[in-house]
């Protein structure tokens, strides 16, 4: 995967990892995203598989990146008891988060619940991200005015925050970002990362925006 995509990361577990989530496999193909670009899949693309059950086994195929032509991946092949299991052990595991990363998911959570914050701001709630690469710190994504905006074709910006996270408790550190974000509009302490120039202009920020949160 890495070889064929590599202008973002893979999905977040939590958004593949869960009971009846989209890696199981049955009879009907069900195409899912394995990664996104980190400017958005509007600007520069994702990767998508088409995953199916066929007898014993679980075939991963059809790859597709909206922004290629092709995807230089082959058909793979799983014993499906084998498979089943393995998403199931992956689903319940959370051994592997690190502080960081349990944040994150334990701070989007809770901003998924304060929809009347980005709505006064005209913004949407893009995911809350931690990458191995960047242990100490995490980063938010929003869309403005909305993430509708980039299949409708109308102007929109994305942008990113940078939040610096410490080795004290994460659901402490969750609920303080949390009461710290929605106090205010949150792209005054965001960069704005995807659109374009002329989205910018039309909706009123430069770009590209600079701001130290």
């Amino acid at each position: 995967m890495a070889e064929a995509f590599d202008d973002g990361p893979c999905a977040d577990p939590r958004y593949l990892l869960f009971p009846d989530g989209p890696l199981r496999a049955d009879a009907s193909s069900r195409e899912v995203r394995l990664a996104e670009a980190t400017c958005t899949e509007g600007c520069c693309g994702a990767l998508y598989v088409t995953i199916r059950r066929h007898g014993d086994q679980v075939i991963w195929g059809a790859w597709r990146n909206p922004d290629a032509d092709e995807v230089g991946l082959p058909e793979f092949r799983f014993d499906a008891q084998q498979y089943q299991a393995e998403v199931e052990r992956a689903t319940s595991d959370r051994s592997w988060e690190w502080p960081a990363r349990t944040v994150a998911r334990l701070l989007e959570e809770q901003l998924r619940q304060c929809t009347a914050w980005l709505e006064r701001w005209e913004c949407e709630l893009g995911s809350v991200s931690a990458w191995l690469w960047e242990p100490d710190q995490i980063n938010l994504f929003l869309f403005h005015p909305g993430g509708a905006a980039v299949k409708e074709d109308r102007p929109w910006l994305q942008f990113r925050m940078t939040l610096n996270i410490s080795g004290d408790d994460p659901a402490a550190q969750a609920r303080q970002l949390a009461e710290d974000l929605t106090a205010s509009d949150p792209r005054l302490a965001a960069d704005v990362c995807g659109g374009s120039p002329e989205f910018a202009r039309q909706l009123g920020y430069p770009w590209p925006q600079r701001h130290t949160l």
